[in-house]
């Protein structure tokens, strides 16, 4: 809508992405903060709580929580989007895809527990997957669509390894599940995925922006890759979105994102790394969604293997929540880590 008013009364000011990005930040920051106590007391009302597995420390003390706020501040991020960018870019209406997908998938799933009052009664784990590999081969069918490159690159080299092609089509599938499944798995303590995800989404804004700016581009040896630079108002509307969310669900939480939240974080940033030919470097900005992921993956592993667990449980937060811990100190520290780990994210940019 303001790049529409750019053309029709020559409003100079919203011709510039960096302005429309920041007036999309503000709508779903704003926006999310207005909805979301309003929400909160409809849910407690509707006791709509997240149901907490009995395994998971300190069970109790949050199962009356209310969940399914990523609805909230996904309608506001859609919102900001639509107000904000130039809808007539089709990599801004695959972005708005890959949320409200991958969102109505973590809904549907969200549901079904609240209604079972159980944690296992949601979705399949095969039908959520299933339904993930659908969402993501629209995605990708949209990028295909839009001409979007398939050449690879990793950090530290300036031009790509090789042309994908049609390859890429599984390479881009696996990063989307890879991605929406590591922050789910995240998405366990109070803002433990809600501020790596913001820095993660500040890192790819400011990736996406430069590959979509010829000058910039061509400074930092990076790809330039037209109209993707628009995206970095999505990225900027996320932010917002979560920021506002931050407000309730930090510790102790007042609302959970549930899957509804957490599949469409991981799906955007998945579509994001892709925009910006960052899949690689994305081990790097995710780094704390791969670490959870990792300590599932060796604990299922080594129990199969030798019959013994290599963490008290699984995913590693709760290893430290049973190592007594503050949950606090947890999510702090892991904020840490994933700022450290996107600042080095930033400087391999430099380094090609």
């Amino acid at each position: 809508m303001l790049y529409e008013l750019y053309h029709l009364l020559d409003i100079n000011l919203f011709s510039y992405i960096t302005v429309r990005s920041a007036l999309g930040f503000l709508i779903a920051f704003t926006m999310t903060m207005f909805l979301m106590p309003r929400y909160i007391a409809w849910a407690i009302a509707k006791k709509a709580n997240q149901p907490i597995s009995k395994y998971v420390p300190a069970h109790n003390s949050k199962k009356h929580t209310p969940t399914m706020g990523g609805a909230i501040y996904l309608f506001s991020i859609v919102t900001a989007i639509l107000f904000s960018a130039n809808l007539s870019n089709i990599y801004i209406w695959t972005g708005i895809v890959t949320i409200v997908g991958f969102g109505l998938i973590g809904f549907k799933d969200d549901l079904g527990k609240v209604i079972k009052a159980d944690n296992l009664q949601g979705l399949s784990p095969r039908g959520k997957f299933f339904l993930q590999i659908i969402v993501a081969l629209i995605v990708i069918s949209m990028l295909f669509y839009a001409g979007f490159p398939t050449e690879f690159y990793v950090p530290f080299i300036k031009t790509p390894l090789f042309d994908m092609g049609y390859f890429a089509i599984p390479f881009w599938l696996m990063m989307f599940l890879a991605t929406t499944n590591a922050v789910n798995l995240t998405d366990g303590l109070d803002g433990l995925a809600t501020v790596p995800s913001i820095i993660a989404l500040t890192t790819l804004g400011l990736i996406i922006y430069i590959t979509g700016h010829a000058g910039l581009s061509n400074y930092l040896l990076m790809p330039n890759i037209k109209h993707v630079g628009e995206v970095s108002i999505i990225t900027a509307s996320f932010a917002g979105g979560l920021l506002g969310f931050l407000w309730y669900n930090c510790h102790p939480a007042e609302i959970f994102m549930g899957d509804t939240g957490s599949l469409a974080i991981g799906g955007t940033l998945a579509y994001l790394a892709i925009l910006g030919k960052s899949e690689i470097l994305m081990l790097l900005i995710g780094l704390i969604f791969v670490i959870e992921t990792l300590s599932v993956i060796l604990q299922v592993a080594s129990f199969k293997l030798r019959g013994e667990r290599i963490f008290l449980m699984a995913p590693i937060h709760h290893h430290f929540e049973l190592k007594k811990w503050a949950e606090n100190k947890i999510i702090v520290r892991f904020w840490m880590i994933s700022l450290i780990a996107n600042i080095f994210a930033m400087i391999t940019l430099k380094f090609r």
